[in-house]
This record gives structure tokens, C-alpha cells and sequence, in this order.
């Protein structure tokens, strides 16, 4: 008998958030019982300072006293503390789906390189108030992370070590590699969904339904809004004509991993019906370019016929060097530039939106979900100014905010998936989700379902 299906019905099982609580970043779950404990996702916070300085801060539990920690997906606010874990002691295994682990060795070793360039440059600038400034973690802290992870397929029951639950991952859609979380421990079931994605997206598979829970831990990035049901390649066109017109060009700020490979699909479409104006395209990441090398090495996650995916990669001429980047920053030729990061908090987007932002000829399209305080979400308020490296930037581009071309569920898509329920859960905690999507999602649950659920504050204790 697996520990996941033992008859103890009474032993003591709780749950709190010590990210994604009353808040869309951050994502950290933690299960206890009996002396085990089990957090589920271990992201980083990211946007307002407030809550990025929470990264600095020690965790709620000892990292040591970790069991294990299931990863729902490999975005940066999931997985993005699995570093600074393990340097603080974390030592059990990184349970994943199997697209999860590939993607995560891209996202994390790009992070710790990150956190290390900024503090270099903080350093080098005396721009600190610490001496000096600190990575919040390196790439041997990251490579250390990255060897603990384990895999697993889809759809396969698992037990975690010693008198953990056992596990079962579902497709989510959303990106490559993205699971919901089933996890079956003393007579009880608590099911995550991670991050939900898009239903007939083209490239991503839907998320699969579940059909029962006792608990259910519910993400509300969109609970309070819709994305609209226009073509994203019509709208696309639309954006790209009007900027080539004027001679400009089109900056989008992408996620590496989804976004990106979905613009390459969409631009591929009006390429394909002839559609899309005789200018050059770049991929300018190194992440995405090894992220959208991956959807070659998983055909099984994805929707993309192999003769699709070949033709949509060789429309983009690909930029891993810094020097061919800098050329393309440096023409002002009618262009469209995809690089990350998506929410334009760091990466070669933020060379590109100095360079292009202030000349009212170009674009900035904005394609996903935006983090308060993010230059992103700046962008996307229409805000006149952005600071990039100590300069503030004026923002004459025009600026598109495409919200079709989300990864994330809708508030209609969320009721979807919650409408594959055969049984109602008896509980259900709404996270990852700011204050209004996430309580307009727990009254909509409660109005369409008669669902009891709750917004958990951070770190409250809940007696499953």
C-alpha cells in the first residue's frame, strides 16, 4: 500500500501559502503532516519592491525540513527560488513532469547568471546600499538545483519518498512541460492547478480535467477578465501594417518559453497566407532560442505537426550573440524584434526599448500577463516613462497590449476547467491572483458551482 492511498483518515494535514497568496507571484505550497513536509512550486517574487525584497527574507520553514518539492511548471515564479532553497539546505528531490526539468535547466541556470550580472554591475557602479551586493544565488547553487530534479511522464501515479503523498501530474496547457498537481495523502486529495492555460490553442494541448478533489488549490491570474475572441494573427497584421507603414518597428517583449514560440507560429500563419510584409523577423534570446529548440525534443506535448514547427523556426533569423543583438538595436530599418524578457524586467528587451521606445514610428506589443511593478505593466498602463539602467525613457512608441496572445486562462476558461469536476471539492483556495481577480474568482465559484472558497492571506494555516 503506497503512502499516498494509507486509510489514516484522521492524521493531521495542513496547508498554507507562503507565496501566491494575495498576490500573482511568488508561488510556494506547503503541505505538512506527521513531521513531512511537501511545498508545492518555489517561485520567485517579482514586480513591486515590497514584494521582491521578500525573496531576501529567510523562508516561513527551515529548507532543510523540506521533503521534497512537485513543480507544476518551469515559469520563473514557480521555480525561480529553487536555488537560494537548496543553498539555504533544501537537499530531497525536485519532482517534475519531464518537459518541466528541460525547461527549468534553461529558465534557472539563465536566472543565477542573472542575479549575478546585476550584482556585478551594482558593484561595479557602487550603486548598493550592501558591500558588496550579493547574488540572491549562483550558478553553482543553480546547478546544484537542477541535479536533484526528478521526472516523471504524465498521467502515471508516483510516491514520493518515505511517508509522502503519492502524485499524479495532468496536462495544463499553458507551456511546455505544465502539469496540475494530484496528490492523494492519508484518505485525502488535494489537487493544484499550477498554471491553467488556453483552451484550442495552437500550439499547447488543453488542460485536462479532473474530475474530483477534497481540496483544491485554484490559480486567478485572470479571474476578473476576459481575453476576447479575435484571430491574435489578425490582430497581429493588423499592428505589424500600421508600424511598417510608418517605417517603424515592431519591439514585442515575449516570454522565452510560450510566447515566443507562439508569436513564430502566428507570424508563420500570415507568412504562410502571404500576409506579412517583406521585413526581417528576429529572435533575439538565447533563452527562447533553446526554449523553441525544445518543442522539437517533446512532439508529444505540444500540437505543432513536425513540418510546422521546422517552417515556423526558419522564419526567424535567430541572435545568440551579444554583437549581432547590438546590430539589430542599432538599425532603424523596419524590423520585428521578439526577445525576452516578457515583462521587460531584464534580458536584451531592455536595449532594444531604449533604443526604440522614445520614436513614435515603432511598437511595443505587449503579449501577456503583467506584474505590478514591472516595466511591463508600466508599458502597458500607458505610463510616459519607463527607468531602464538609471535612465528614464520616454514611451512615444504606440503601444499594443494583445491580451489574446496570453498563455493563461480567462475567467471563463477557469470556470471551464473547474466544470470538469464530477464531485465539488470540499474546500477550495484561490491563489496566484491579485486581490480582485482572485476574490472575483472565489465569488464566481461560489455563484456558478455553490463552491465554499477562500483567498488564503499569507502563511494562514488551514486544517485539511
Amino acid at each position: 500500500m503506497s503512502p499516498g492511498d494509507s486509510p489514516v483518515q484522521n492524521a493531521e494535514l495542513t496547508f498554507r501559502s507562503l507565496g501566491a497568496a494575495s498576490t500573482v507571484t511568488g508561488s510556494k505550497h506547503l503541505l505538512e503532516s506527521d513531521g513531512t513536509r511537501i511545498l508545492v512550486d518555489c517561485g520567485l517574487f517579482q514586480g513591486v519592491k515590497n514584494l521582491r525584497e521578500l525573496n531576501w527574507a529567510p523562508l516561513a520553514v527551515d529548507p532543510s525540513s523540506i521533503d521534497a518539492v512537485v513543480v507544476t511548471h518551469a515559469h520563473l515564479d514557480h521555480t525561480g527560488y529553487l536555488p537560494r532553497l537548496v543553498r539555504d539546505g533544501f537537499r530531497g528531490p525536485i519532482v517534475s513532469t519531464e518537459a518541466t526539468a528541460a525547461v527549468a535547466d534553461i529558465i534557472l541556470r539563465d536566472s543565477a547568471k542573472l542575479q549575478e550580472r546585476d550584482a556585478e554591475f551594482l558593484n561595479r557602479h557602487k550603486a548598493t546600499k550592501h558591500h558588496p551586493a550579493l547574488p540572491l544565488y549562483d550558478s553553482d547553487d543553480a546547478q546544484r538545483a537542477l541535479e536533484l530534479f526528478d521526472a516523471h511522464p504524465f498521467g502515471e501515479e508516483f510516491n514520493l519518498p518515505g511517508r509522502g503523498p503519492a502524485v499524479t501530474f495532468r496536462r495544463a496547457g499553458h507551456i511546455l512541460g505544465a502539469a496540475t498537481v494530484d496528490l492523494a495523502w492519508h484518505g485525502r486529495r488535494i489537487v493544484f492547478t499550477g498554471d491553467l492555460g488556453r483552451y484550442d490553442d495552437p500550439v499547447m494541448l488543453d488542460p485536462e480535467p479532473v474530475p474530483a478533489a477534497d481540496y483544491l488549490v485554484m490559480e486567478s491570474t485572470y479571474g476578473d477578465r476576459l481575453h476576447g475572441h479575435a484571430d491574435p494573427a489578425e490582430a497581429l497584421a493588423e499592428v505589424i501594417d500600421a508600424t511598417v507603414d510608418r517605417g517603424g518597428t515592431v519591439v514585442i517583449p515575449a516570454f522565452a518559453v510560450g510566447r515566443a514560440q507562439a508569436l513564430l507560429y502566428y507570424l508563420w500563419r500570415l507568412h504562410s497566407a502571404g500576409r506579412l510584409p517583406g521585413i526581417p523577423i528576429y529572435l533575439d534570446s538565447p533563452m527562447a532560442i533553446n526554449a523553441s529548440d525544445l518543442l522539437g525534443a517533446f512532439p508529444r506535448d505540444h500540437r505543432l505537426p513536425p513540418e510546422v514547427y521546422d517552417d515556423m523556426c526558419a522564419l526567424a533569423t535567430y541572435t545568440r550573440d551579444t554583437d549581432e543583438s547590438k546590430k539589430i538595436t542599432a538599425s532603424r530599418e523596419p524590423k520585428i524584434v521578439i526577445s525576452a524578457s516578457g515583462m521587460a524586467t531584464g534580458g536584451r528587451i531592455l536595449h532594444h526599448l531604449k533604443a526604440f521606445a522614445p520614436d513614435p514610428r515603432n511598437t511595443i506589443i505587449v503579449t501577456g500577463y503583467q506584474v505590478p511593478g514591472t516595466r511591463g505593466r508600466s508599458i502597458a498602463a500607458g505610463e510616459p516613462y519607463v527607468k531602464i539602467h538609471g535612465e528614464w525613457i520616454p514611451i512615444n512608441a504606440q503601444v499594443a497590449n494583445l491580451q489574446m496572445l496570453s498563455a493563461h486562462a480567462d475567467a471563463d476558461e477557469l470556470i471551464r476547467w473547474a466544470g470538469g469536476f464530477v464531485t465539488a471539492p470540499r474546500q477550495v483556495f484561490v491563489v496566484h491572483g491579485e486581490p480582485q481577480a482572485a476574490d472575483t474568482l472565489r465569488r464566481r465559484l461560489d455563484r456558478e458551482f455553490g463552491w465554499q472558497a477562500t483567498v488564503p492571506r499569507p502563511n494562514q494555516q488551514f486544517s485539511l
